[in-house]
Order: C-alpha cells, then sequence, then structure tokens
C-alpha cells in the first residue's frame, strides 16, 4: 500500500501533504510526493520515520500535471490519493479547469480531498 498525494505550490498543497503525511502514519505505509509546483518541495516537517519518494516536474512543459500524477499512480502502486481543494465559483470552475477536479474524475483509486479553511466570499 502507498499512499500518493498530489503538492502545488499553494496553501492546498501543503495542507495535502500535512494530511497525506498523517494518513501515511496511520496506515503505517510509505508516502510519495509528487511536487507540481517548479521550485524544490521542503519535507522537513514530515516525520523522520515516515519512508518519503519526492517526485518532480522538470519545468512547465515537462508534463500536464493531471497526467504526471496519474502516471506516478501507476507506476508507484499508489493505492489512495490525497489533494488539496478551494471554493472555487461555478465560472472559475469552467473557465480555468482544475487539477483536482481533473484528479477527481479521473483516478483509478480513491481520493482523499482536503479542504483548506478559507472564509466565504
Amino acid at each position: 500500500m502507498t499512499i500518493l498525494v498530489a503538492v502545488p505550490d499553494s496553501k492546498e498543497g501543503a495542507v495535502a501533504l500535512a494530511a497525506a503525511a498523517d494518513e501515511a502514519e496511520l496506515l503505517g505505509t510509505d508516502l510519495v510526493v509528487v511536487n507540481l509546483g517548479l521550485n524544490p518541495l521542503d519535507t522537513s516537517s514530515l516525520p523522520p520515520t515516515l519512508k518519503v519518494t519526492v517526485t518532480k516536474r522538470t519545468g512547465k512543459s515537462d508534463r500536464d500535471p493531471v497526467d504526471a500524477v496519474l502516471a506516478d499512480i501507476e507506476e508507484y502502486g499508489a493505492t489512495r490519493l490525497v489533494i488539496g481543494v478551494r471554493r472555487r465559483s461555478p465560472v472559475g470552475k469552467a473557465l480555468l479547469g482544475s487539477v483536482s477536479q481533473g484528479l477527481l474524475l479521473e483516478a483509478p483509486v480513491p481520493v482523499l480531498a482536503i479542504k483548506i479553511d478559507e472564509p466565504r466570499r
């Protein structure tokens, strides 16, 4: 069993990473972190006893983020995906698309979606 987490450069990414680490510890399994950002990911806050593998994109044109996560689910044999989500308006969803939405719809494994605390507008 492997937990995989998609981590963009955002608040959602940080919340998802923390939740995925908790999930992996609870289940006694390893964690694969897909760094969807273009900056190095700081994993120093993760428990030292947790086995962590970090994968990353090498540039904007490397891969579509959804495709990158789906490929890593298959490559690492992940049995659960953790993502961070935030509230979006219907127009925002229609115009901009969403990596989280794509993963919810396309992932071949159960998805744990973690919402960040943000005030209603």
